[in-house]
């Protein structure tokens, strides 16, 4: 499996990234399981998560993803073969968000607990924190990084002002510096990103790892109706898609599938893997069929006709 290199973090990942947002979620611990070890005997090595994960599932407090692959951690070993991707700051309880230096040391604290293990591969800032200066976010993540707790950090959600101020406060010394960025970005939502935060991120360096890299699953082709949108969880996200724009991206993932003898999906996947600015796309999977579906995608080499009927719906 090729590895690519993650900005400048010195960490190099497979072209996709296991979403572990639906751990302990759409995916129970045993499923969660067998999927991890599905996605690392495939040969890929990097997951994402957030102390957040799965907060909004009623009865659920947070931090059952960052659990289940502790659990997972525990039990498969070879913790120095796969990058733990986490965030910080989305709200955990009363008094209990943002970014903060006070609020970063006690968090990453428990995050450490519930992955059982004693750093974090890449921390990332979950969202912007308006009422704590940069200045503070990063002096707090940077001594995660001498502390050894963290080997690199990054921000996600940020938009190209906000990016940009965090590079500028950013020194290496006694302000971490942003290695990362974690935009939402697919076929479907391409503006946010492409117009400002691409061309920051390239000038920078940055490593960029896409969520939503699917569109909440309408890219897989799943989703070509109002009808079909009882079919899944996400179902009521996914209608905002389904309009000219997107039945026109659909049929253009299907005329490629159907001449790579691929997928939807693993079309889509691969036109973000071919992307000169995106290091890797983030995308889950709650059965080992969808798994196996996602991790074609990186076996598929888009030629330039193809990226351009692609690039051409947008």
């Amino acid at each position: 499996m090729d590895r690519r290199k993650l900005g400048r973090t010195g960490l190099e990942i497979a072209p996709l990234v296991f979403g572990g947002n639906v751990f302990g979620w759409t995916a129970d611990e045993a499923t969660s399981f067998a999927l991890l070890d599905a996605f690392t005997d495939a040969g890929f090595n990097a997951v994402d998560t957030a102390d957040a994960y799965s907060r909004w599932v009623p009865g659920h407090s947070g931090g059952e993803s960052e659990t289940i692959i502790g659990k997972w951690l525990k039990r498969h070993g070879g913790r120095d073969k796969v990058l733990i991707l986490t965030k910080v700051g989305s709200e955990m309880g009363p008094g209990k968000k943002g970014l903060s230096k006070a609020y970063i040391r006690q968090a990453v604290e428990a995050s450490l607990k519930r992955l059982q293990t004693d750093y974090i591969d890449l921390y990332q800032s979950h969202w912007p924190d308006p009422e704590t200066p940069i200045e503070e976010t990063l002096e707090a993540h940077e001594e995660l990084v001498k502390q050894g707790k963290v080997r690199a950090v990054g921000g996600s959600n940020y938009d190209a002002a906000g990016l940009a101020a965090a590079l500028k406060a950013g020194d290496g010394k006694t302000r971490a510096r942003y290695q990362t960025l974690q935009p939402e970005y697919n076929l479907y939502d391409r503006a946010g990103y492409e117009k400002d935060l691409e061309p920051l991120c390239r000038k920078e360096g940055l490593g960029v790892i896409t969520y939503f890299s699917l569109a909440s699953g309408f890219l897989t082709g799943k989703y070509r109706s109002e009808a079909d949108l009882g079919k899944s969880p996400r179902g009521e996200d996914i209608g905002k898609y389904l309009d000219a724009r997107g039945k026109k991206i659909l049929a253009a993932l299907d005329a490629l599938a159907k001449r790579y003898s691929a997928t939807p999906a693993q079309i889509a996947l691969a036109w973000l893997m071919a992307r000169p600015s995106v290091t890797a796309p983030i995308a889950s999977a709650t059965s080992l069929a969808q798994l196996k579906d996602i991790v074609k995608a990186a076996e598929i080499k888009l030629d330039r006709d193809a990226i351009a009927a692609l690039d051409a719906t947008g």
